[in-house]
Parts: structure tokens; sequence; C-alpha cells
């Protein structure tokens, strides 16, 4: 649905397209004011057929995403869920995964957090002692490393164990996290019980061990009412404006955490449509497990053969729990209670720093966006500038920009703020982005008159600049914040809300820097400068390292001996001379 001037407004699906879209226009006083609101803009309706519902579900929910409807409820697209992995390799590795899913390796997951993943490694290191070394290190082993020797790896790198034995130990960590523990732990004790019998005691005392533990985290993690399953449990509350939807993962039978996700655009909607759009839209991106506990979802059936189809077998989505799962769903719900209050007290926290802000800087009341630039290098070297972006209550983490400074002068702060706010305006001038309400820099007058000077000569002077100066000693809570044709800053206190705000958005601009910087640094200290040479490859560069014995012995050689090397001619050496020195 479009309005009169081509923006989008909404974006839906449906069965029977005719009946679904009539229902807007045939009653609409029995509709909610949001969606009177949205049907009196609309202007146009453009529909398109799909061989299948699943295939309908993918469309709607690749066209909200890039489109962005302001009557659709939209989720953050959190595609970076962390997965444990164990790869394909002869001796598998066991490890730490976001990204892409590679077919050669097995995953376990999605997890709610990074946390959840690493405490399930340190568990499989400890019960089945597989390696989580890197495959080029674990290629170069002499001898075994302080994993082997605290019992936490069984030393595949060297020998230590055979490839058979690796692999039965591969076998029962994944069975362990398919669920199947029964299997695992009955899989231990004939291995315990052929160990004694065999009287190689150490073996069954290890063994016995894994049992334990085993045993141990089936008490603390294993659920009961999904033994074995993998399920979700979904909830949502709200708290003022703000909606939370909790998600909460269960792999394997084991309680793996759960997960908060804010929807935007949720505001007069009701709980039942929040959360069908979680659905459709969280499970396009992740494994459809066959449970799905919820209370308020509505068009179940609709929503079970859709995910069906997309994931290839069977979805329940149980919306009247009882016994143990009941239970698991009002924690749920709790948790989504307790996760929209905490949201909402933000919000609010938020929005008194904006007010506090605006009222003694005399900023207007639309003044809602800010972007902050700071710069970062180590005596000059690898400068990289960041413009972080604050609007919404929120950092904007998603609109973050880094730039590599190529001013020639090292150690230039004027010279790089010019040149960074150059770069980023030029474009915003252009039309590809977002213009801010307050820029604001981190630096005194003279950087913010180079700010007012970049914004002049771009011709967009109606943005308002602020400059925050460290205080004395550069202790936090005494900033100036110096504004243009302001002859004295504004020197707030460290008990000011609206000081607070600006320290909160300056050092996540200096964080971002820094990080940057450090990359930055850190990729330029460890690359050869033989690799920025042309007509240098890797054949040549090993042949000249070791004839010459490293690259001091290299920076030490002239021309003629240079070119003495085999392939490398007299212009060659005299480029390599000249790059090196």
């Amino acid at each position: 649905m479009l309005s009169g001037d081509g923006v989008v407004l909404y974006v839906g699906k449906a069965i029977d397209l005719k009946k679904r879209v009539a229902s807007y226009f045939q009653k609409p006083a029995g509709l909610s004011p949001r969606i009177q609101l949205m049907v009196a803009q609309v202007a146009h309706i453009e529909t398109t057929v799909t061989r299948s519902e699943s295939e309908a579900l993918l469309l709607e929910n690749n066209l909200i995403k890039g489109l962005s409807p302001r009557y659709n409820i939209l989720f953050r697209d959190d595609k970076s869920y962390p997965y444990l992995v164990i790869t394909g390799h002869r001796f598998p590795r066991l490890g730490f995964h976001r990204g892409t899913l590679d077919k050669r390796s097995q995953y376990y997951g999605p997890f709610p957090g990074a946390g959840a993943v690493r405490e399930s490694i340190q568990l499989i290191q400890k019960v089945f002692r597989l390696r989580n070394c890197e495959d080029s290190v674990f290629a170069n082993r002499s001898r075994p490393c302080l994993l082997h020797q605290i019992r936490r790896c069984t030393a595949p790198c060297v020998g230590h164990i055979s490839e058979s034995s690796y692999a039965q130990d591969v076998r029962s960590a994944t069975l362990f996290l398919s669920g199947k523990e029964d299997e695992v732990v009955d899989g231990l004790i004939q291995r315990m019980h052929a160990a004694s019998g065999a009287q190689d005691y150490e073996a069954a005392a290890l063994h016995r061990d894994q049992v334990s533990a085993l045993r141990a985290v089936r008490e603390k993690q294993y659920v009961s009412d999904v033994a074995g399953r993998d399920a979700d449990i979904i909830a949502c509350a709200r708290a003022g404006t703000v909606t939370c939807v909790n998600l909460v993962m269960i792999r394997g039978g084991r309680h793996l955490g759960d997960h908060n996700h804010y929807p935007s655009h949720a505001d007069a909607v009701d709980e039942a449509q929040i959360i069908e759009a979680f659905i459709s839209q969280h499970y396009q991106y992740h494994g459809v497990p066959p449970l799905i506990l919820t209370r308020q979802a509505q068009d179940v059936e609709e929503l079970e053969r859709m995910l069906a189809d997309h994931a290839g077998y069977k979805v329940q989505i149980a919306t009247r729990p009882t016994g143990a799962r009941r239970v698991s769903l009002e924690m749920a719900e709790k948790n989504a209670r307790i996760g929209a209050s905490h949201a909402a007290s933000l919000q609010a926290n938020q929005e008194a720093r904006l007010a506090a802000l605006q009222q003694v800087l005399g900023l207007p009341e639309t003044a809602q966006r800010f972007e902050c630039f700071d710069i970062s290098h180590t005596m000059g070297e690898a400068t990289v500038a960041s413009c972080v972006v604050y609007e919404g209550s929120a950092m904007q983490k998603g609109e973050y920009r880094r730039f590599n400074i190529t001013t020639p002068v090292a150690g230039d702060d004027y010279g790089a703020m010019r040149e960074v706010l150059q770069r980023r305006y030029r474009r915003l001038v252009a039309g590809e982005g977002k213009m801010p309400d307050v820029v604001l820099i981190d630096g005194g007058k003279g950087q913010l008159g180079i700010a007012r000077q970049v914004m002049d000569e771009l011709g967009i002077g109606d943005v308002i600049l602020v400059g925050v100066a460290k205080g004395e000693d550069r202790k936090a809570g005494l900033e100036a914040l110096w504004m243009p044709g302001r002859g004295q800053p504004y020197v707030l206190g460290p008990e000011h809300a609206g000081l607070h705000l600006v320290q909160q958005i300056r050092d996540e601009a200096h964080r971002f820097a820094i990080t940057g910087h450090r990359a930055r640094r850190g990729k330029a200290r460890s690359q050869s400068p033989l690799e920025n040479i042309s007509g240098v490859g890797a054949t040549r560069r090993q042949r000249l390292l070791a004839h010459f014995g490293g690259l001091r012995g290299l920076q030490a050689a002239s021309v003629e001996e240079l070119a003495q090397i085999e392939g490398v001619s007299r212009t060659l050496a005299e480029k390599i001379y000249q790059e090196l020195h």
C-alpha cells in the first residue's frame, strides 16, 4: 500500500488477497485508529502473486526489511547469532562461529549469546576433550599444548590419540549437542567397564568423571517438558511505549538462555500481531525448531504451514501449553515484562538527558539526531576518524562510519578533522544520507572553527555545531562545550543530565575511533612493505628475504646487490630500493 507521493506504507500477505484488501475499506469504522490513519493515506495498491505461502512469507519479509514501511512492525535483522561448530577436518575442531554456514562443518545453535556458546565449548572440552586450536596451529605443533596438560584436549596434533578414538569422541559430542544424552552416557559407561576389565583404571576413572559431568549438566540445564527436543518459547510484554519480545532457546532439551527483541512501529498494535510479525521475520534467517511455545499468536495454522514449508519438516506452534510447558512460558512472559520495563526506564532517562541538553544549550525541540566525530592515531601513525550517530534515544550502530585519513601531515588533527567532515557531508549534501541536527566535535575552539569553515564551504550552515573540550586534567565531568559565536564555553558540571548524554555519545565515538585505529595500525605493522611493490609476488619475496636474511638485510642491500637475485631485473631492483628507503 502506497501513499500519494509513492512512499510505501504497508506490506502484507494473504491467501485470499481480494478478501484481505477489501477488509481495510469495507468497514473502516471497525479498524483500529492506527489502521484507519494508514487507510486514509493509501492512494495506490500493488500486488504480487507467488507460488506458495512460504514464498509469500519470504517476499513479505524481504520487502519489509528493504522498505521499512511505517505501518509494519519491524524487528532488527539480527543475523549475528553465534553457533558452535565442529569442523569437517580429519581431526575436527570445536569452535565458536558467526556468519555464513559452511556445508562441510556441523553447526549447533543458534545460541542467544556468546557466553552460552563458550560455556558449551568449555563443557565439551572438559568431557570429550576435543581440540579448539586453528588448523594452522594444529598442523605445526611439535609438542602438546597447555590444554592437553590440564586434560582439556587429547593432543591429536602430535598423535597422542588415534583417528578412530578421536572420531568416537567427536561422535559422542555431536550426540550430546543433539540432545541424545542417554545414548552418550550409556556409551561412556560401557567404555568405563571395558577399561576397568582391562585394568586400565586411569581410563576408567576418566570415563567415570565424564559421566558425572554430563549428569551434573543435565540436572542444571535439562528441560524435562521438551526432553531431547529443539524448541523456542516466545513471549511479548509492554511498558509504556516500549514493546519487548523475549525469545527462549532450548536445543537438544538444554536451556541455552534467552534474548530480548525490541520492535519498531509496534505502537497501538496488539500482541498477537507482534508475535506473528516476529515469527514471520525471525525464522527467515534462523533455523526453525519443530516446537514453538507462545500464547498470543494468531493465524496459527497458516504460520505452521509456512514455517513447515520453509523448514522442510512439521512445525507445531502451541498456544495453550499445560503443565511444565505453561510454567516455562510464564517465565518467558516475566522476562519480557522485565525487559520492557528496563528499556522503558532507559528510554525515559535518555529523553530526560536530551531535554536537559536542549534547554541548557538553547537547542530546538526538533534537535533529535546527533553525529559525533573523533580522531585517533599514535604519533601520527594510522590515523582513523570515527562518526557515530545518536537518534531515537539510542546509538544507531548500523549508521556508524570510519574514515582512513590520508592527510599528508602526520598528526595534524585539524587537517584530519577537515578531511573527515568534508568526506562525510559531501555525501550527505549529494543526498546519500540523512542530515544531522547537531554535530559534536571532540575538541575545543580550534576543531570547532575547522568544522564551521567546512560547513560554510558546503553550504549547510544550519547544522548546530558543538565542540566538546576536555576539562582540567582530562577529568570526566569537567568538559567544556563550545558553540560558534559564543565567547565562553558551557561548563555544566558532573551531575548535569545533558552532559551525561554528551559524554555517552563522545565516549562511543572515541571507542569506535580507537578500535579502528588499532586494527589499521596492527595491519600495517604485520604487513611486509614488499607486499605493496608491484612485480614482487610471493615467490620473489621469499627469494629476497631468504637471500638477505630478512627485511633488515634487504633494506641494507644496494641496487646492484638486489639486481643479482634471480628474477629481479635492474628496473625492479631500483623500484624495490626506492620503496624501502
